[in-house]
C-alpha cells in the first residue's frame, strides 16, 4: 500500500512537472515503479532534462524587445527634456528684450501724432505750399528732412539792411547763349539750362543750372519790397550753391522773360524744350553791384550753407509780363527769416 502511494505521488509529480514546461515528454506508457528508490531514480532523471530544455529556451528576443522600448521611452525622455531646456532659454531671452525696451505709453506723444498727419501711406508729406496748414509756418514739420526750414539759423530771404560797405570784387559772370527748356513744377516757373554758364566769385566757379520766380520779391533792401524777383541758382563741383537775385521794377518789357512766357507749358510738371536759344547774361542789369551774404535755400529742405549775391541794381519787366506769372502764382514767397546776427556785405 505505501509503495503504491508513493507511485501515485510520483506520477502526480511527474503530471506537474510537465504542465509547468511542455518541453517534457514522458515514455508512453509509463513502465510500472516497483518500488521508492526506483521512483527517486525517474524523478532525478526528469530534473536533470529539465535543467537543459531551460537552458536551452530562447529568451534574449523578449530580453532585447524590453530593452529596446526602455532605450525609446529614454531617448524620448531626452528630447523631451532637450525640447523644454531650449523653450525656457528662448523665453528667457525674449523677457531680456522686452525689460531692454522703453516703455511706450498707450498716448502717443503730440510729435508722433504730428508726424503722423503729416504723413501719407508711411511717407512724409512733399506737398509744401505758400499758405494754410502747408505753408511755411509747417514746412519745419512736414518732413523731417526740412527741419532746417523751422529751426535753422541761417535762414533766407532776409531784410537786407546796415551792410558793410566794402570793395567786393566783381562777381564774373561768364554767360553763353544756351538751349533751355521751361517747367511749371506747382510751385513756380522754373527754366532748366544746358551747361556752359558760370560765375566765379570768392576764387570758385559756380555753374547755372536754372532759374525762377518770386512774386512778390522774397528779400527785402531796407525794409523795400519789389513787385517779382528772379532766382539764378548756381552749384559748384563740391556741390556748394551760390544764388543771384535780380529784382525786379516794373517797366518795358523784357526779352529774355518773354522767351519763357512764350515757352510756358499746357501742363504742370510738364517741361517744353524751346527750339530757340536764350542768352543769360541778357537778364543781367548794367551795373554789378551787390549785396552778399549766406543764407539758405527759400523753399524746402531750405538747406543752409547758401552764398547770396543780391544784384543792387533791379531789372524791368513790363506790368502784363509781371501780370502773366500772377495769373499763375498770386503769392509764391517765404516770409522774411531772422538775421541771427549774420554779417551782411555790400559793394561801395
Amino acid at each position: 500500500m505505501h509503495i503504491r502511494f508513493l507511485a501515485l505521488a510520483g506520477m502526480l509529480l511527474l503530471s506537474s512537472v510537465h504542465a509547468a514546461n511542455q518541453a517534457i515528454q514522458l515514455p508512453s506508457p509509463a513502465a510500472p515503479v516497483r518500488n521508492a528508490a526506483e521512483l527517486k531514480e525517474r524523478i532525478a532523471v526528469s530534473n536533470a532534462a529539465v535543467k537543459p530544455a531551460e537552458s536551452s529556451r530562447p529568451v534574449a528576443p523578449a530580453a532585447t524587445a524590453r530593452q529596446r522600448a526602455s532605450a525609446a521611452i529614454d531617448n524620448e525622455a531626452d528630447d523631451m527634456q532637450l525640447l523644454a531646456e531650449r523653450i525656457s532659454a528662448r523665453l528667457a531671452a525674449l523677457r531680456k528684450n522686452r525689460e531692454a525696451r522703453p516703455p511706450v505709453s498707450r498716448k502717443q506723444p503730440a510729435a508722433a501724432v504730428a508726424a503722423a498727419a503729416a504723413s501719407s501711406n508711411g511717407h512724409p508729406r512733399h506737398d509744401w505750399s505758400y499758405e494754410g496748414e502747408s505753408g511755411p509756418a509747417y514746412w519745419g514739420s512736414m518732413n523731417p528732412a526740412w527741419s532746417a526750414c523751422g529751426n535753422g539759423k541761417r535762414q533766407s530771404p532776409i531784410d537786407i539792411r546796415d551792410g558793410f560797405r566794402v570793395n567786393l570784387e566783381p562777381v564774373q559772370f561768364d554767360y553763353q547763349p544756351t538751349r533751355f527748356s521751361v517747367l511749371d513744377n506747382g510751385q513756380t516757373v522754373m527754366v532748366n539750362l544746358s551747361l556752359g554758364n558760370t560765375i566765379t566769385v570768392t576764387g570758385r566757379s559756380y555753374e547755372l543750372t536754372q532759374f525762377h520766380f518770386h512774386l512778390p520779391s522774397e528779400e527785402r533792401v531796407n525794409g523795400q519790397s519789389y513787385p517779382m524777383v528772379l532766382h539764378l541758382v548756381h552749384k559748384d563741383a563740391a556741390g556748394r550753391l551760390a544764388v543771384v537775385a535780380l529784382l525786379v521794377e516794373e517797366g518795358e518789357p523784357h526779352g529774355v522773360v518773354q522767351q519763357v512766357w512764350d515757352n510756358l507749358p499746357l501742363e504742370s510738371n510738364d517741361a517744353v524744350m524751346a527750339t530757340v536759344s536764350m542768352d543769360p547774361a541778357k537778364l543781367l542789369p548794367a551795373r554789378r553791384e551787390y549785396y552778399t551774404y549766406m543764407g539758405s535755400l527759400t523753399t524746402p529742405p531750405c538747406t543752409e550753407g547758401v552764398l547770396w549775391i543780391v544784384m543792387k541794381e533791379p531789372i524791368r519787366l513790363s506790368s502784363q509780363q509781371i501780370a502773366l506769372f500772377a495769373r499763375l502764382y498770386p503769392m509764391n514767397a517765404r516770409p522774411i527769416q531772422p538775421l541771427a546776427g549774420r554779417r551782411i556785405k555790400e559793394s561801395n
